[in-house]
């Protein structure tokens, strides 16, 4: 058998197997994929849910509803509870996760409307992108196997039809990212099917990187200041009770310089509810000190 019949056996004998547990979430398009992990389980990017209930449409075109048992939006993780029947998950690979070079399949059911299979090969490891709402997610793998729009949250499995991760990101070029399929994975997995969702503090502002706020400050005569432009402040938020207005620039999270949303995202995860975080603020040409006290908390939608 040559190599390129090799290859159509493999990418049928995968379709076959894994393709019924590739299930298609919402519908159209416009929405995403997802793949059984469990009995009544089903995982996803949290970005590809609207609302606390969606449908849920199985290879073999039937349609449930499904109610989201746990969400990790900054992780882009979603866990759906929807009655998957007798639809057999695939294995887990464990941590014995490709380098680069190995050949890998995806497989998506585009908003339900037919499962799809593709062959690539990894071509980058621990990668990163941006969360939904700015967090980095690192660790990714990137592979090659071509994804039609609506492909997120779809599996990439090996030549055996092991898990190996979750599709979640588009690069562009030909190029898509992964979250690995590790135990790290597997534990969040867990966590999310018992309701045990992570949870960050937020301050409540949506920011601009260091050049814009340069340019911006430039604009209006003020000197060059590194740090984080405040772009608005939710009503309510543990920003706006400290008093942070929109324009201010965020210089420094207690010792730690702000230079990007990352060092700020840092310095909120290490800290839980009822915690105090003092801001050094530049309001204008002045210089302020801001203790910001944090509330319960959540996991609403915002940029930090």
């Amino acid at each position: 058998m040559g190599i390129l019949e090799e290859l159509e056996e493999t990418v049928g004998r995968i379709a076959a197997s894994v393709g019924p547990a590739v299930v298609g979430i919402g519908r159209g398009w416009g929405l995403g994929t997802g793949v059984v992990v469990g009995e009544g389980l089903v995982l996803t990017n949290a970005h590809n849910l609207r609302r606390p209930e969606t449908a849920v449409t199985f290879a073999d075109g039937r349609s449930e509803t499904g109610v989201v048992r746990g969400v990790d939006p900054d992780g882009d993780l979603a866990l759906i509870a929807v009655a998957t029947g007798d639809v057999t998950p695939p294995a887990w690979a464990g941590d014995g996760l490709p380098g680069i070079g190995a050949p890998v399949l995806a497989l998506a059911n585009p908003g339900g409307r037919g499962v799809r299979t593709t062959f690539g090969l990894v071509s980058a490891t621990n990668q990163s992108f941006r969360g939904p709402r700015g967090r980095r997610v690192t660790g990714s793998v990137e592979h090659t196997a071509p994804l039609a729009r609506g492909s997120s949250g779809g599996p990439v499995v090996d030549l055996q039809g092991r898990l190996l991760g979750l599709n979640t990101n588009r690069l562009g070029d030909g190029f898509y990212l992964a979250i690995p399929a590790d135990a790290e994975l597997r534990a969040r997995v867990d966590a999310l099917g018992q309701g045990q969702a992570p949870v960050r503090v937020r301050l409540g502002v949506g920011i601009a990187g260091s050049r814009d706020a340069r340019r911006l400050r430039r604009a209006v005569g003020l000197p060059d200041r590194d740090g984080l432009l405040v772009r608005l402040v939710e009503d309510d938020s543990p920003a706006a009770r400290a008093g942070i207005r929109t324009g201010d620039l965020l210089a420094a999270a207690g010792d730690h310089p702000l230079a990007s949303a990352d060092d700020l995202y840092e310095v909120l995860d290490g800290l839980g509810e009822g915690d105090t975080l003092t801001l050094t603020v530049v309001r204008g040409a002045e210089e302020l000190t801001v203790a910001v006290t944090f509330g319960q908390a959540t996991q609403e939608e915002g940029s930090a």
